[in-house]
C-alpha cells in the first residue's frame, strides 16, 4: 500500500448477469485478478483491431471492477491506466491518501444503470494523530477508448468524489481560515446541514469574517477551489475550530421557508430581502449543478422588468398608473413585431390594468416618443433610482448586481419587456420590488456595514408619487380578478403586491418562470429556470417565503 494506507474493496456486488454469468462479491485479494490489469475480461487491445461500438455490460462490469480495486488498493498509476485521462487521472488518485489523508476504505458498488456504475465509500481521514469517518456516494462511467477501442473508465474529478470538479482536489491538513458560528438576526446558529443553500455563503462568510469574528482554524478535509479567487469548501471536520459569533441579516424562519419553496421545483431559486433597510433575509437553490444563481446568476428577467419600465414611463412623462394606454395584441418596433401572450388585447386599459395583465405592447408603444433617449432610458432609470447596473454592491458576499445596457432597434424594445440583454438574478429582481415598495434603493447586506466599514451602494429615491404609483400597480397585480399574480398570491395575508415574468431563452422549448412580490416588510422574487408562466413556478415560490414574514 502507498502512504501506509489500508484500503479494501470488500463485499462489492455487480447485479448483472451476462451469459449465464453473475458476478458476485469481491475483495481486495481477487479485485484484479491472477494478472492484474490484463486479467479478467479481454479487450480490443487484445488484437490487432481496434474495436467500435458501445461498450457491452460485460466489459462495464470488468472494466469498473479493476477500476475499483485498483483505486481502493492505492495503485494510481495501475487505477489511471484503466481510464481515458491517465495524466490527470494517476496524480488525483494518488492525492487519496497522500494528501486527502484517507487511511482506511470500504468502496462497495452498486448495480449498473446503462454504463454508469454507482457506488459507496465509507472511509477513515486520519491527520496527526486524529481519525474520523467520512462516507459518501459517487459514480463512473465506462466508455470506449477513442484510439484504442479498450472500455475505460470516462475521467472526471467526480469520480473521487461527486463535488470535485476539473482543476481542484481534496486536502486534509489545518483549515486555512478560522471557524464561525453564523447565526441568524435572532440568535439561531445556521448551518448548512438544516439550511442546504446556504453552505457556500458560509464558506464565504468564513473566509472572510472568521478571524474578525474571533474564530481560530480547526482540522478538516476540503475542497481546493480551480478558481484562485474562490472559496474552499469543508467537507468534513476532524477538529473543530473555536469558533467566533458572526450575526447576519438572516431570518432562520424566512430561510427555511425559501428552502421548502425551491424544493418544489428543479432548477428554482429566490431570495428576500426587508426593503426599510436592505437586510437579506433568506437565499435558497435548489439546482443539480449547485451554482447559486440567486445571487450570482444572470438571467432574462421577463416581465417583471416592468416594475423599472413603469417607473420610466411615469417619471418621462409618458403615463401614469391611471392614465389610459393602448393594448393591442401586436406592435411593431424597427421591422420586428412584437406579441402579447397568445395575441390577447384589451380595449380600454390604463397603466396599472395592462401592468396586472402583463400586456407587453403596453409597455413598448408609451416610449416611442422618448427618441434619441430611447436606447439609454432604462439602464438610466435602473441605474439612478433602483442601484442596478452599477456593479458596487457591498453585500459581505460575492453578488452579480444585474445590468441594463444600452441597446438599439429592436433589442430596445425587448428589453421593456425584460428581455435582449438584460441580466437578472433573484437577488436582484427583490431589490427592484423593495425598491418600488420603500420608495428608494436599500443596498442589500447579509452582515453589518460596521464589521468592514464597507461602502453601500446608494441611488436616488424615487419620487414620492412615482413609488406610490408602483405599489398600487403591484398590489392591484396581486388581487384583481384579472392580476396574473392574484392566484398564486391568494394565501399570502397582509398588505402585499407582486409581479410576474416569463423570459423566452434561445433553445429552450419552455419559457424561464420569474415572479417578484412583497408582504408587508418583506420583498422577495424566484426564477425557475424553464418552469413556464410566472404565476406557475416561480409564484408558489415566492408565496411561500412571504407567509413566513412579519
Amino acid at each position: 500500500m502507498r502512504s501506509g494506507a489500508k484500503v479494501g474493496i470488500v463485499g462489492g456486488v455487480f447485479a448483472l448477469v451476462l451469459g449465464g454469468v453473475g458476478y458476485g462479491a469481491y475483495n481486495i485479494l481477487d479485485g484484479l485478478g491472477d494478472s492484474g490489469v490484463g486479467g479478467g475480461t479481454s479487450t480490443a487491445a487484445d488484437s490487432s483491431e481496434v474495436k467500435t461500438g458501445p461498450v457491452t455490460e460485460e466489459e462495464i462490469a470488468g472494466t469498473s471492477k479493476k477500476f475499483l480495486a485498483a483505486w481502493a488498493e492505492g495503485d494510481a498509476a495501475v487505477a489511471a491506466a484503466l481510464t481515458n485521462n491517465k495524466g490527470d487521472a494517476e496524480p488525483a488518485l494518488a492525492g487519496y491518501s497522500e494528501t486527502a489523508h484517507v487511511t482506511k476504505a470500504v468502496i462497495t458498488p452498486g448495480a449498473a444503470t446503462g454504463s454508469t456504475v454507482p457506488y459507496t465509500v465509507k472511509a477513515t481521514v486520519s491527520y496527526k494523530g486524529t481519525s474520523k469517518p467520512w462516507s459518501y456516494a459517487s459514480k463512473l462511467t465506462v466508455v470506449r477508448g477513442l484510439t484504442t477501442g479498450r472500455p475505460l473508465v470516462d475521467w472526471e474529478p467526480a469520480v473521487i468524489h461527486p463535488d470535485l470538479a476539473k482543476g481542484e482536489s481534496l486536502e486534509t491538513g489545518e483549515s486555512s481560515t478560522a471557524s464561525i458560528e453564523a447565526v441568524d438576526r435572532n440568535g439561531q446558529v445556521l448551518t448548512k446541514e438544516k439550511y442546504p443553500s446556504l453552505g457556500g455563503i458560509l464558506d464565504e462568510l468564513r473566509k472572510k469574517y472568521g478571524e474578525k469574528a474571533g474564530g481560530t482554524t480547526g482540522i478538516e478535509t476540503w475542497i481546493n477551489s480551480a478558481n484562485a479567487d474562490g472559496t474552499d469548501r469543508t467537507l468534513l471536520t476532524l477538529v473543530k475550530g473555536k469558533p467566533g459569533k458572526l450575526r447576519t441579516t438572516l431570518d432562520a424562519k424566512i430561510q427555511a421557508a425559501a428552502e421548502r419553496g425551491v424544493k418544489k421545483f428543479a432548477n428554482a431559486s429566490v431570495a428576500a430581502v426587508e426593503p426599510s433597510t436592505g437586510a437579506i433575509r433568506a437565499i435558497a437553490n435548489n439546482r443539480d449543478d449547485g451554482y447559486d444563481a440567486a445571487r450570482k446568476g444572470g438571467v432574462a428577467p421577463g416581465s417583471t422588468m416592468k416594475i423599472i419600465t413603469a417607473a420610466m414611463i411615469i417619471q418621462n412623462g409618458l403615463g401614469s398608473a391611471n392614465t389610459p394606454v393602448q393594448c393591442p395584441a401586436t406592435v411593431p418596433w424597427m421591422g420586428v413585431t412584437f406579441h402579447n401572450l397568445d395575441d390577447f388585447s384589451m380595449p380600454s386599459a390604463t397603466l396599472k390594468t395592462a401592468f396586472a395583465r402583463s400586456c407587453n405592447t403596453a409597455f413598448i408603444k408609451p416610449v416611442l416618443p422618448l427618441k434619441g433617449k430611447r436606447d439609454t432610458a432604462l439602464g438610466t432609470e435602473a441605474e439612478q433610482y433602483f442601484g442596478i447596473g452599477r456593479d458596487n454592491w457591498q453585500t459581505g458576499i460575492a453578488t452579480v448586481d444585474g445590468s441594463v445596457p444600452e441597446s438599439r432597434d429592436a433589442e430596445t424594445a425587448a428589453s421593456y419587456i425584460g428581455q435582449g440583454k438584460i441580466q437578472m438574478n433573484p437577488l436582484n429582481m427583490a431589490s427592484v420590488t423593495a425598491t418600488a415598495v420603500n420608495g428608494r434603493f436599500r443596498q442589500p447586506f447579509i452582515v453589518a456595514q460596521s464589521l468592514d466599514n464597507r461602502t453601500f451602494a446608494t441611488a436616488t429615491p424615487l419620487p414620492p408619487g412615482v413609488s406610490s404609483q408602483l405599489k398600487d400597480m403591484l398590489r392591484y397585480t396581486a388581487t384583481a380578478p384579472e392580476g396574473t399574480a392574484t392566484q398564486a398570491m391568494a394565501s399570502v395575508d397582509g398588505d402585499k403586491g407582486a409581479k410576474t415574468g416569463s423570459a423566452e431563452v434561445d433553445g429552450h422549448a419552455t419559457s424561464d418562470s420569474w415572479f417578484t412580490g412583497f408582504r408587508n416588510d418583506l420583498a422577495a422574487a424566484a426564477l425557475v429556470q424553464s418552469g413556464g408562466h410566472g404565476g406557475d413556478a416561480a409564484g408558489p415560490v415566492v408565496a411561500e417565503v412571504l407567509r413566513a414574514g412579519p
